[in-house]
């Protein structure tokens, strides 16, 4: 075994070969494997070995395609194709959105028939067939052949494997650099670090003292005897059907099916032992029975099918479902290719190739933002709170998860200083990084924890609190709202080191005088946008930066991340928890805030994009007069131990006003209707500002030599080759529009919608998309599909 390689890759799972394979294909070669057991011997061994394209992210769906080129490149691919079964009219519904949606991002997928639904797979039961959409290019793979495909394809250029080698610490240098890798054979001295050690990530991320979720969740699936006169072609496509919550693909005569279960079971949440390589744990029939019967259902001749086995392995599972990839902040060399979230063979490939492509070049070619692996926060430290989450995002895994629902397990985990105040208000409570927070208030009504609200309510129509959100947006725009916005993300820093750290990390110039309020981006080297916030200036070598609920810990992250050596003392600090926030808006707001405060707030005196301490009774609020909402009004923050007292003269000042509890759903329609922007929905990694309508943030003559700055002005240079816009979307009424519906003109997918929704002012569905710079000024049509129907849209 050497005792010293470039790069040390821990995991000899599909995800791993293929980080290996990828980096010495891209001339890496002092490059390693290591394996405590052998190759495919944690959950790879029991995949499946279905791949299917079909994602409705369209970073999940070229890895997909990626993946399935590599193998067949490989010669370990059997391309048979997939049937993709809705068994009920709702289903269907689901089907066609996601299918509008898949080609809203470029893949080539329409709707099948019933009938033609039985003729690629005549043995079916007709019963209950609604539809379909088939997949020609899909199909399977065998998973120890293909890994082991790849692992011999990354040893023939250059890599070696290491397997019986176990990792048992992982040294670093005085600087926190990854310098070694311990293992019971030996130490490796090396400069990079790759954690794809699946079900066992987060024990090889705790040598470096770094804190994943990652929980091992047990799937099943079982293999069938064939059922003599009616074999199943091992040539013919594979299949799920969504309402049955079932997959199965031709093995031996006869399907081998697997389910997902509604009630998963999590096993080791605090550990898996070192020890447990290939073998299966306790399988549950009882659990799975129900799956069973409703393969039957669809197969009536299965029930005469004898039982081979049923297997029950663990997969490791975040609890989003999303990977962890990329590097850990303030670990140089560490790097995550983990917890795939039963991506796995899919995954597997573009994973490798993303991997790669980043190490190699610091730069990925497809959106990876959503799977920082730092993006998670401390509330999913607790490893049951981690597992209970992880087992939802299962549960939804094929279930239809709608857009309106929210999660409902552990909650509630983080309540605001108002929370007891919007109780009494009626608020029906969503979730957002463990925050409750009010999506709408039902007067007269006890409040409630919002679930499965929407499948409730009838699915894909319109939704219950129409009206609700509607008198919230009226009374917003007519008068004055009062909003508690508590969750949004608040990072400090301070010290000599932060200005030049925020400006290098910032888009917008940031030498502006104290009490200033600056809406900025965050870059990538390519230009592209990877946070959204506002910063307040609040002395010299003092800023508060402002974040989504959502982003708290990737901002954080990445703002650690780009701090140098050489960078003067700075205190990066979150202070979420010190403050809760109030949001007063509306033609009203400054009348019923005059109230409460001696201090001017004239807009003489307290203009826009300024912030200022204001008293409120001898409490000190600081007053950040900005908007998402496209109203008059202030963020207020207070210290969060007497925030209530100020919360209940707000109240009761804006009584004589009109005022009204409003919500996060009345925020979303409000600034639709304004043209403000939402991050991972219209603003991504792979948009630049100027595209984005954002120009006005970049200061290349006064804003330093901030990260971005060479490929926006290469941008600058060469034009934009797209622009976001605004649609209008049939008439008044209602539309079920939820972003991510396909843009078509002339017959053609030319886009997908972004953000989508009503505007209750304007009285119109309303759709962020970006457009072709060719189309944007063109006199063309645009239609919208819309659960498979075609909607005309105006720009």
């Amino acid at each position: 075994m050497k005792d010293q390689s470039r790069v040390v890759v821990i995991g000899g799972g599909i995800t791993g070969c293929s980080v290996l394979y990828h980096l010495a294909k891209a001339g890496w070669t002092d490059v390693v494997l290591v394996e405590k057991g052998e190759l495919t011997s944690g959950a790879t061994c029991h995949a499946a070995g279905m791949l299917t394209q079909f994602n409705t992210s369209p970073t999940i769906m070229r890895m997909r395609k990626y993946s399935t080129k590599l193998y067949q490149e490989l010669n370990s691919y059997d391309r048979v194709g997939s049937v993709n079964i809705a068994s009920s009219p709702e289903m269907l519904k689901t089907l066609k959105r996601n299918v509008s949606r898949a080609r809203g991002i470029g893949l080539e997928v329409g709707m099948i028939s019933p009938k033609e639904t039985l003729e690629l797979l005549p043995w079916a039961s007709p019963e209950n067939i609604y539809g379909a959409f088939y997949l020609p290019d899909d199909g399977h793979i065998d998973p120890h052949g293909t890994t082991y495909a790849v692992a011999k394809a990354a040893i023939a250029q250059g890599a070696e494997v290491y397997t019986r080698t176990r990792v048992t610490g992982i040294g670093l240098s005085p600087k926190g650099e990854i310098s070694k890798v311990k293992t019971d054979k030996g130490d490796i001295k090396c400069e990079i670090v790759i954690n794809a050690a699946g079900i066992w990530s987060a024990q090889v991320a705790a040598m470096v003292g770094v804190s994943i979720p990652c929980t091992s969740v047990v799937h099943q699936h079982i293999a069938l005897e064939p059922v003599q006169g009616q074999e199943i072609p091992g040539d013919s496509p594979t299949f799920r059907d969504y309402d049955y919550l079932v997959y199965g693909r031709p093995e031996g005569g006869s399907y081998l099916v697997g389910g997902w279960e509604l009630d998963p079971p999590a096993c080791w949440i605090d550990g898996v032992p070192w020890e447990h390589e290939a073998a299966e744990v306790p399988n549950d029939f009882d659990r799975f029975a129900p799956m069973l019967e409703d393969t039957i259902k669809r197969f009536p001749f299965l029930a005469d099918a004898g039982m081979i086995r049923l297997v029950a392995h663990p997969d490791a599972f975040t609890p989003d479902a999303g990977p962890l990839l990329g590097p850990w902040p303030g670990i140089k060399g560490f790097w995550l290719a983990a917890a795939s979230s039963m991506q796995g063979f899919g995954g597997g490939g573009g994973i490798g190739k993303t991997m790669a492509e980043w190490i190699i070049t610091g730069q990925t070619e497809w959106d990876v933002y959503a799977y920082r692996p730092w993006r998670f926060g401390r509330q999913y430290r607790d490893p049951y709170y981690a597992a209970e989450c992880a087992c939802e995002r299962y549960k939804y895994y094929y279930r239809t998860y709608y857009p309106h629902d929210e999660d409902s397990v552990m909650r509630p985990q983080r309540i605001s200083a108002f929370h007891y105040r919007l109780q009494d208000l009626g608020a029906v409570f969503g979730k957002k990084n463990g925050w409750e927070r009010a999506n709408y208030f039902e007067k007269d009504k006890p409040w409630r924890r919002a679930g499965e609200d929407q499948r409730e309510w009838g699915g894909w129509v319109k939704p219950s609190y129409f009206e609700t959100v509607r008198k919230e947006s009226e009374s917003v725009r007519q008068h004055v709202g009062l909003f508690d916005i508590s969750p949004f993300g608040k990072i400090e820093l301070k010290g000599p080191g932060a200005p030049p750290l925020i400006q290098r990390i910032s888009d917008n110039d940031l030498d502006r005088p104290t009490g200033s309020v600056t809406y900025t981006q965050f870059l990538n080297h390519q230009g592209g946008i990877v946070g959204d916030v506002m910063i307040t200036r609040l002395g010299t070598e003092h800023f508060r930066i402002i974040s989504g609920s959502a982003f708290l810990d990737s901002d954080l992250g990445w703002i650690r991340m780009h701090r140098r050596d050489d960078d003067p003392q700075v205190e990066i600090v979150d202070v979420t928890d010190d403050y809760a926030v109030i949001g007063l808006w509306g033609p009203c707001a400054r009348d019923v805030l005059q109230e409460i405060t001696a201090d001017d707030v004239s807009n003489e005196a307290f203009p826009y994009m300024t912030a200022k301490a204001v008293d409120v009774n001898g409490i000190e609020v600081l007053a950040q007069r900005v908007t998402y909402v496209g109203e008059l009004g202030w963020e207020l923050y207070i210290p969060t131990a007497k925030a209530i007292f100020v919360w209940d003269r707000l109240w009761a000042a804006g009584q004589g006003y009109q005022m009204v509890a409003c919500g996060y759903k009345a925020i979303d329609a409000l600034r639709l209707e304004k043209g403000f922007l939402a991050l991972t929905s219209d603003i991504t990694a792979l948009e630049n500002p100027y595209e984005a309508r954002l120009d006005f943030c970049v200061k290349l003559q006064s804003g330093g030599d901030f990260i971005g700055r060479q490929a926006l002005e290469q941008v600058k240079a060469e034009g934009i080759k797209q622009r976001l816009y605004t649609f209008t979307i049939g008439d008044e009424a209602y539309l079920p529009l939820y972003g991510g519906e396909a843009v078509v003109s002339e017959g053609k997918v030319v886009t997908r919608l972004r953000s989508a929704g009503y505007g209750y002012t304007v009285r119109k569905n309303i759709g962020y998309a970006y457009l072709p710079i060719e189309l944007a000024g063109a006199d063309k049509r645009f239609d919208i599909e819309i659960f498979g129907e075609m909607v005309p849209a105006q720009v």
